[in-house]
């Protein structure tokens, strides 16, 4: 189910793409497999985090993110992993986080879309 954004919205996304650090999902397995220790954020919305989630991920909506983000991971300098439904309101809230002094934050490629073609497990309420 391809989404369709608006012009605009993909212009601003195409504005911080350049200032963050995306991973792919084989690189979250493998920070994973090594039980790095990093914060698996989704930042989707809560009806869309209620229907599953990437396994072993936390929910900060991208509305609130930045403003209880210090609540949730206090260390600026904390491994953080970010993901949404395809990549974008992650990037957006990974330049977010980085402005705030986040140091180590990183937008996973693709979202829960990519997750879900390749079956990888999820958690459900």
């Amino acid at each position: 189910m391809a989404t369709t954004h608006s012009e605009a919205f993909e212009k601003l996304v195409a504005a911080v793409k350049p200032n963050i650090t995306e991973v792919s999902i084989d690189q979250v397995l493998q920070m994973q497999k090594e039980k790095r220790d990093f914060v698996f954020i989704d930042v989707r919305e809560d009806h869309e985090w209620s229907e599953g989630r990437a396994a072993g991920s936390i929910h900060l909506g991208k509305g609130i993110i930045e403003r209880d983000i210090d609540k949730v991971v206090p260390q600026q300098d904390k491994e953080i992993v970010l993901y949404c439904g395809g990549g974008y309101r992650s990037a957006l809230s990974a330049d977010n986080l980085q402005k705030m002094g986040y140091t180590k934050v990183l937008s996973m490629a693709g979202g829960i879309r990519a997750w879900r073609e390749r079956q990888l497990p999820e958690d459900k309420d």
